[in-house]
């Protein structure tokens, strides 16, 4: 198992990419923080983890609350005495035209999608490099490499998070820290759910693979990025969007 005697943290994991990759790094042999706004979610996927053998606690936190976030790194540090892994993986959409976007939208969104990242890395940092080892793992998506229409906050955030990659793996690569991101096309997640079906066959017509790409697939890459494998991979943006944007 990749992950084993590894502690991991994964915001945003009661559902989509961030539950298929906390139930991935159980299942590699992680003990697995699950963190979400959603208490119900959460208890879900700690079960899930559990009974995929693995020692798994959740936390009920709005990843943009620096102090809330702080505190449950606190309470991960004290329950199990480390942490190895941190996928900042919550995010949110707020879609509107430039023209339409109120100011509420843009803020929303960069308080979880940006700041939110923010907060959770420092919040693990000094126990990082204390270990002199580390690994942070941040959701971008193709929308932060490309644009969208009617994504201004969406994609200046996932802009903001390739930023924070390649600054931080600079910064921390010294202190034995390697930070990457993955940068998701269209998956297959509850946030599709209000899309209309003819909008996904769209969708999926822009995809040379021809369909939506499955958490698992999202779980699979930060597995590998989290574990020894990745060992000489710092400062990367996978792409990971079956060629949507060849």
């Amino acid at each position: 198992m990749r992950l084993e005697e590894k502690v991991a943290i994964v915001t945003g994991a009661g559902q989509g990419i961030g539950a298929a990759t906390a139930l991935k790094f159980a299942q590699e042999g992680a003990t697995v923080v699950v963190c979400d706004m959603n208490p119900g979610a959460v208890q879900s996927v700690v079960g899930a983890c559990r009974e995929a053998g693995a020692q798994a606690a959740g936390f009920t936190v709005d990843i943009a609350d620096r102090e809330a976030v702080r505190d449950m790194v606190a309470k991960a540090l004290e329950q199990f005495g480390r942490v190895d892994i941190l996928v900042n993986n919550a995010g949110i959409t707020r879609d509107a035209r430039l023209q339409n976007m109120t100011v509420e939208q843009f803020e929303q969104v960069m308080d979880v999608n940006l700041r939110g990242v923010f907060h959770a890395t420092q919040a693990v940092l000094d126990s990082m490099i204390m270990q002199g080892a580390g690994v942070i793992l941040n959701a971008s998506s193709v929308v932060g490499i490309y644009g969208n229409y009617g994504q201004t906050n969406y994609a200046a955030s996932k802009f903001g998070v390739i930023g924070f990659t390649k600054t931080w793996s600079r910064e921390l690569g010294p202190k034995g820290i390697r930070v990457n991101a993955v940068a998701p096309g269209f998956i297959d997640t509850p946030i599709l759910a209000t899309i209309p079906g003819e909008v996904l066959e769209k969708m999926r017509s822009q995809v040379p693979l021809r369909r939506l790409g499955k958490p698992e697939e999202i779980a699979n890459i930060y597995a590998f990025l989290a574990s020894d494998e990745a060992s000489y991979i710092n400062g990367a943006v996978i792409e990971a969007s079956g060629g949507m944007t060849l």
